[in-house]
């Protein structure tokens, strides 16, 4: 009985991942453990994820090629990073932003205009982000769950946001600071009681 079960099981399984069901399944079951942990509502946390994919592709389309654009959206704000190939598409990359639906409630750019960096350098910065999450894991607030602060890390400087009590967010930004090569903490949380 039991053999056929696990026979019926990997069955399942690799039609699911031959039929390219299992990014739905995998992609459906992070949302739904991420959203019981978020203290935004689930359609906030839907509509951020469709402002993300809405924005890559407006960026790719609108801009001209060279740029190096994160798109990173949280409770309807985006935070831009990375590099855009000049000023003017560095400025238009806000103006895209702002103008992506559902609405935008704030953008910070943060892009810096130059050539894309090295595959070497922007593997540092998610090696950093990687530190910081793991380090998060060391606050002990009542209460407070490390999952609900999104970290970017852009040139070794890293971006903080999240839905948190002030105590919270002094305790992330504290903790992150202390991260071995960590430069700079900039912190676009939001706060809530």
């Amino acid at each position: 009985m039991m053999l056929g079960m696990m026979r019926l099981t990997s069955a399942i399984l690799s039609i699911m991942l031959l039929s390219g069901c299992a990014g739905l399944l995998i992609g459906g079951t992070a949302v739904g453990v991420s959203v019981a942990h978020d203290r935004r509502t689930t359609g906030t946390v839907m509509d951020d994820q469709t402002i993300e994919l809405k924005l890559y592709d407006a960026l790719n389309q609108q801009l001209p090629p060279g740029n190096r654009i994160s798109a990173t959206c949280y409770n309807s704000t985006v935070l831009l990073t990375g590099e855009a190939v000049s000023e003017a598409a560095r400025q238009r990359a806000e103006m895209i932003a702002r103008s992506v639906t559902p609405p935008v409630r704030e953008v910070y750019n943060e892009l810096v205009v130059g050539r894309p960096r090295p595959f070497s350098d922007r593997s540092n910065d998610g090696l950093l982000t990687a530190k910081v999450k793991t380090a998060l894991f060391q606050i002990k607030i009542n209460d407070f769950d490390p999952t609900r602060v999104k970290v970017v890390t852009e040139r070794g400087v890293v971006y903080l946001m999240g839905l948190v009590r002030p105590n919270e967010a002094d305790a992330a930004a504290n903790v992150a600071s202390q991260v071995g090569g960590v430069r700079q903490v900039v912190t676009l949380f939001e706060y809530v009681n």
